[in-house]
């Protein structure tokens, strides 16, 4: 838990491609709020030279190693996100990294009101650094079309990426705000004006979800 009960700390989660990037932008832009994002931690820790790198190497040979020595992504991800067993065995060297990197970069910190970006909050057991969930939602056609354009996957590839994380349904019922992306990016925006502005005149204000 932390110790500086005092800050709002917005766990800002989803499925993938529901939007989160989208919001966690708007939330920098527009209303200055310090944003941390567990990809960028979970990509610094594969990075070239360090020991979670070195033990994927071991693990899966160095048909995972591109030229320039750093990791092939999508050949992991074409193991991953087929194998249960793999990906837990990756999220277990990874998420631990990810946790000490938002704690020390917490610590930093003296904003009252922080973003979390954390794609996997209740996957990775990272709860606990929060004080309210902010979960971003859509159609499971929606969703499915986003990731297939976006990261250029066959729709196959794109539902075993989803099917890789909890259920966006089981989420939205954890969740303390829902922000529903199934309209346009503009009324997905209001959405976040409007719990900012029902919130942000008392932080002991209980959330609608």
């Amino acid at each position: 838990m932390m110790s500086d009960q005092a800050k709002r700390l917005i766990g800002l989660t989803g499925g993938i491609g529901t939007g989160k990037t989208t919001v966690s932008n708007y939330l920098a832009q527009t209303y200055q709020l310090p944003v941390l994002d567990a990809d960028i931690y979970a990509r610094e820790a594969v990075q070239l030279g360090s020991p979670i790198l070195e033990q994927i190497f071991e693990r899966y040979g160095l048909e995972m190693q591109l030229p320039d020595g750093k990791l092939n992504r999508q050949r992991l991800g074409e193991i991953v996100f087929s194998n249960p067993e793999q990906m837990q065995w990756l999220e277990q060297q990874i998420h631990p990294y990810v946790r000490d990197r938002f704690q020390a970069e917490l610590a930093k910190l003296a904003a009252p009101t922080i973003v979390l970006v954390i794609p996997l909050l209740f996957e990775a057991g990272l709860t606990n650094l929060v004080t309210e969930i902010w979960v971003v939602s859509c159609s499971a056609q929606q969703q499915l079309k986003r990731i297939s354009q976006r990261n250029n996957l066959s729709l196959e590839q794109a539902q075993s990426r989803i099917n890789s994380q909890l259920p966006l349904a089981e989420k939205v019922t954890r969740a303390d705000v829902v922000l529903d992306n199934s309209s346009t990016v503009d009324e997905l925006l209001k959405q976040v004006d409007q719990v900012l502005g029902l919130t942000v005149r008392s932080n002991q204000m209980p959330l609608a979800q």
